[in-house]
């Protein structure tokens, strides 16, 4: 089993992927989500 070289990525390369928000309800998804996560948080504390 071979070794491979390591990988080198930029900070750009390995930061993942955008989020894409075209339609109307994957924004309203997204923001209730937000929403959610900020009331648990709240919640909590």
């Amino acid at each position: 089993m071979p070794d491979d070289p390591p990988v080198h990525l930029t900070a750009r390369q390995a930061r993942g992927g955008t989020i894409i928000l075209r339609t109307r309800r994957r924004r309203l998804i997204f923001i209730a989500g937000l929403v959610a996560l900020a009331l648990v948080a709240v919640a909590i504390v």
